[in-house]
């Protein structure tokens, strides 16, 4: 090897771990920052001339090495829409377009598609979740309670008020007494439901049973305050093994009919449900309501044992009351959850998980972002779970970068560089006195 040999070594050392320097000052500088992922640094050999009995002068490049398939430390947050990734796996985002729209609640979006691990999202002012570094999180849209994987985009949260949903179902779960306390062949044994009309005001539902005159047989009367016509509805039902259901189990119900015309019950086969459905009318409109007593032969509904007085076990009903946006939620499954101060709550997207086959081979962007590349392969989008990752709601993933272990690469490259700089002296030195040997 010549001393300019050495020379061209020597620099290509200096400029390597000059690029050691820029790796380790971008790791320590992001050491805080949400989902910032690390790069190493490889030093590879280049060597011109390489036999058994002359070695040429080579040189040395550094090359980034890529830590995105490396944890770092999930911390709990403060923000309750905070997400953190366990595992391996990328969140959809996207990145808004510089001309934005004038329209204060809509957004334009890029075509190209970004992932990221820094889950520091919030809700923003126009009702998108957005992360620190302003990403938009892309999602599963949920309509009627399907979830649609063929669309991925920014989902955009309406904070608007709910409209009231009037009850059109009812269940009930109760046990009749077979020895009331006072004879109800004139004295009904009641239950009341609270269900809500069309306008959304709450009214109540009394179901009246009368014993009957056959062995295990009721007459249920259904009536309202502020119904239009009471009764609403009328029915008989008798409880097994008598009744239409002869193999029905004693004190389950067997029989279902109807005494109003303008009432429905199902028929009265072992195993079907048992409900019957009346016309109501509140004063804002027909409302047809189905009361589910459970099933035909089964204990879970409506039953008859022994006892003195009515035993309500449970009663639910599906309407509600108008209400005002109250706040958002994210599960573990990744389904983000409007809920409102009526209680209701409403399922409205989903968020899936990408992963790729060689995820160190994404293509670095700023903000924690990534694009996938040839060497990463297209991604690969799923729900939460199936790829073996998992979410972790109001938490965040911090940086990857170890402070220790970068001051340790600093020092080493600092050693480096100087020991380069030094052969670049000594070969500088060579040089000279073979130049004074000439004068």
């Amino acid at each position: 090897m010549s001393i300019f040999g050495a020379l061209d070594t020597s620099v290509s050392g200096m400029q390597a771990q000059s690029s050691a320097f820029t790796n380790i000052s971008d790791n320590i500088a992001n050491s805080q920052t949400t989902g910032y992922k690390g790069v190493d640094t490889n030093f590879i050999n280049y060597l011109v001339q390489s036999t058994p009995t002359s070695n040429g002068a080579d040189s040395v490049v550094a090359h980034p090495d890529y830590t995105n398939t490396v944890q770092g430390t999930v911390t709990q947050s403060t923000d309750p829409l905070a997400l953190a990734i366990s595992g391996q796996g990328y969140f959809a985002v996207s990145e808004p377009t510089s001309n934005t729209s004038t329209s204060s609640t809509s957004q334009a979006f890029q075509a190209q598609q970004y992932f990221t691990r820094a889950g520091d999202f919030s809700l923003n002012k126009e009702g998108y979740l957005v992360n620190g570094s302003g990403a938009y999180l892309n999602a599963w849209p949920i309509t009627n309670g399907t979830v649609n994987t063929s669309t991925l985009a920014p989902i955009q949260i309406s904070e608007g008020a709910t409209p009231p949903i009037a009850t059109g179902n009812v269940t009930i779960a109760a046990a009749l007494p077979t020895t009331p306390a006072t004879p109800t062949s004139t004295t009904p044994v009641s239950t009341q439901v609270d269900v809500y009309d069309a306008l959304g005001n709450m009214q109540q539902l009394s179901l009246n049973w009368t014993q009957g005159t056959a062995a295990n047989s009721w007459n249920l009367n259904v009536t309202s305050p502020n119904a239009t016509a009471n009764p609403i509805a009328s029915a008989t039902m008798v409880f097994g093994p008598t009744g239409a259901d002869t193999a029905a189990a004693s004190g389950t119900l067997s029989t279902l009919k109807t005494s109003t015309a303008n009432a429905s019950a199902t028929p009265n086969t072992d195993g079907n449900e048992a409900t019957l459905t009346i016309p109501a009318d509140f004063g804002s409109g027909a409302q047809p309501i189905t009361l589910n007593f459970g099933t035909y032969g089964g204990t879970a509904g409506l039953t008859q044992y022994a006892g003195t007085s009515l035993n309500l076990q449970g009663a639910t009903q599906d309407g509600s009351p108008p209400g005002n946006f109250s706040n958002l939620s994210i599960d573990t499954q990744g389904n983000i959850t409007v809920n409102y101060s009526n209680g209701f709550s409403k399922s409205v997207a989903q968020i899936p998980i990408a992963t790729f086959d060689a995820p160190d081979a994404l293509q670095n962007q700023s903000g924690q972002l990534y694009t996938a590349s040839q060497g990463s392969g297209a991604a690969t989008v799923n729900a939460v779970g199936s790829n073996g990752s998992s979410l972790v709601t109001g938490s965040i993933e911090s940086s990857n970068v170890d402070i220790a272990t970068q001051f340790t690469n600093l020092i080493t490259a600092q050693q480096a560089y100087t020991a380069n700089s030094k052969v670049i002296t000594t070969a500088q030195q060579l040089l000279q006195t073979v130049v004074n040997m000439v004068q």
